[in-house]
């Protein structure tokens, strides 16, 4: 894309992030949230705009209790800020040349520069509006903030344009739209959606995407075939009861031991059958993650299925047990570059070949275009967030090993408690990742047991193993003694990693003499 020099640099968007919160000094819940919103998007740290992280980080609930389903002072807060920016800015604000909203559905701000014709009273949508009123999308149409925040979340930004600039078309379109996506109608469209639509790919750039009624709030997390209250997973992340479903069957097998995660509860529920979602989305980039488990077979047949996304097959002959090699364990297929289709849905088909589809869980996130979200792993049963603001979730995706806690403190590192915990023995990891993509390996190491600053025992050549990835080596003879002593950070990485046709990075530790182990591990998109 062009650079445009009417664009807001990052620095602009800083100073304006601090006159707003100035402006609401009076108001210290509004002050602290929008300082929290705005020096994350000024990160780039868009993971962590979630309702948990504002609900515990800027209004002081508590980790362990907190339950967004029972408690919305993220969502009243936030729809409080919405309310005051815009007062804000059709009043003291009106003559700031960059103003700031929070476009509804997201926690992500956005930041655009008031045009002549908006200071003027004459938005750029025709109508009539308030002398001074700043407008609520870019300055050009094909323009979508700043350099920086279009990197960071493009999608938001062309969304706010979108929102504004379709008003008066849904208001006459909205009776069609409700007939477009009423159950009835929409299960008998997506049945033969794979060949009657256009892939998601294949669709005209130029095409302005409907905006759906009841636009979905971000990020959506839900549980296929669950009917009770939401649950909270090992991250903090709120999961919800089934919705947006048409179609199929529903089946329960709870406290089923299942390998590779660290949130079984994810599995405790299917949907099964021929069955489809249709998940009203603003425009914009999103990755999909889908969640499948199989349990005991009665049968020898392998059963297979494909998924369909906005008429695209996207898994052909899919069976879940070879996916995951084997029943009971998580298996987790990641999607990037997903958009709603024109009418404004994400359409999801599960559909029949050999076996029937099944579902444990879905979920859309904000998404980088081409990139996958960054996978950040600490070896310890919660959270993390480290000095730069950077989200680690807790560990997961492995298989075998042991988890060992109580860490002495370690050098070399600006984020020492992010080696508070390690996972050793001899274990692995299926990190699943989009499978069009390279990527970088981040791995990080400390000697907690051998040498003369730890116990006391041993020293070089007393730990020694070896990691591999899809089978080839990047590590061998590893000792992190031999390299940095002991209580000291060791960080290793590794570029240009290729996925598996199943989309996942498999990492194998394997000790030559005595355990392996691992703190931290990154998975970083390599694409531009």
């Amino acid at each position: 894309m062009p650079e445009n020099s009417a664009l807001p640099s990052q620095e602009a968007e800083r100073e304006e992030l601090e006159a707003v919160a100035q402006a609401l000094a009076k108001s210290p819940r509004l002050s602290r949230l929008v300082r929290y919103l705005g020096e994350r998007y000024l990160r780039g740290d868009l993971e962590s705009l979630h309702e948990y992280n504002i609900a515990t980080e800027v209004f002081d609930r508590s980790k362990s209790t907190f339950d967004a389903g029972e408690d919305a002072i993220a969502r009243v807060e936030a729809h409080r800020l919405r309310k005051r920016l815009k007062d804000f800015y059709e009043n003291e604000g009106r003559d700031h040349r960059v103003q700031m909203s929070l476009p509804t559905g997201t926690y992500v701000p956005v930041f655009i520069i008031r045009t002549e014709a908006a200071a003027n009273g004459v938005p750029s949508n025709g109508t009539a509006g308030a002398p001074g009123r700043a407008m609520d999308f870019p300055l050009e149409p094909g323009s979508t903030g700043s350099r920086e925040a279009r990197q960071r979340f493009p999608g938001a930004f062309k969304s706010v344009w979108l929102y504004l600039c379709l008003a008066a078309v849904l208001v006459g379109g909205a009776a069609g739209i409700y007939w477009l996506a009423h159950p009835s109608f929409a299960a008998k469209r997506n049945k033969g959606a794979s060949r009657a639509q256009p892939p998601a790919a294949a669709q005209s750039p130029a095409a302005s995407p409907a905006i759906p009624p009841g636009a979905a709030s971000l990020p959506i997390r839900i549980m296929a075939g669950y009917t009770g209250k939401p649950q909270i997973d090992s991250a903090g992340a709120t999961w919800t009861a089934d919705r947006y479903f048409h179609n199929g069957g529903t089946w329960t097998l709870p406290g089923n031991f299942i390998a590779r995660t660290s949130d079984p509860m994810l599995f405790d529920h299917w949907r099964s059958g021929d069955f489809f979602y249709d998940i009203p989305l603003p425009p914009g980039a999103y990755e999909l993650h889908l969640y499948f488990v199989t349990t005991d077979r009665a049968s020898d047949t392998t059963p297979t299925f494909s998924v369909g996304i906005n008429g695209k097959t996207v898994l052909q002959g899919f069976d879940v047990n070879s996916d995951a090699l084997g029943e009971n364990i998580a298996d987790e297929r990641v999607f990037r570059d997903v958009s709603p289709s024109p009418d404004g849905y994400l359409h999801l088909s599960f559909t029949s070949e050999r076996g029937a589809p099944s579902l444990n869980a879905l979920e859309v996130l904000p998404g980088i275009p081409h990139k996958q979200l960054p996978i950040r792993l600490v070896t310890q049963l919660t959270s993390f967030t480290d000095q730069s603001g950077q989200f680690w979730h807790p560990d997961n995706y492995f298989m075998n090993g042991r988890l060992s806690t109580g860490r002495q403190q370690i050098a070399g590192s600006p984020d020492p408690d992010l080696f508070g915990a390690e996972r050793y023995g001899h274990f692995t990891y299926a990190i699943p990742v989009d499978t069009r993509d390279r990527y970088t390996l981040v791995l990080h190491f400390a000697e907690f047991y051998f040498g003369p600053h730890a116990s006391g025992v041993g020293g070089a050549g007393s730990r020694v193993f070896r990691v591999m990835c899809n089978g080839e080596t990047l590590l061998d003879d590893f000792d992190i003694f031999k390299e940095v002593g002991s209580l000291h950070a060791l960080t290793k990485t590794f570029y240009h990693l290729k996925p598996t046709a199943q989309g996942k990075l498999n990492l194998t530790f394997e000790p030559i003499r005595n355990n392996a182990t691992v703190s931290g591990i990154e998975v970083l998109d390599e694409s531009q």
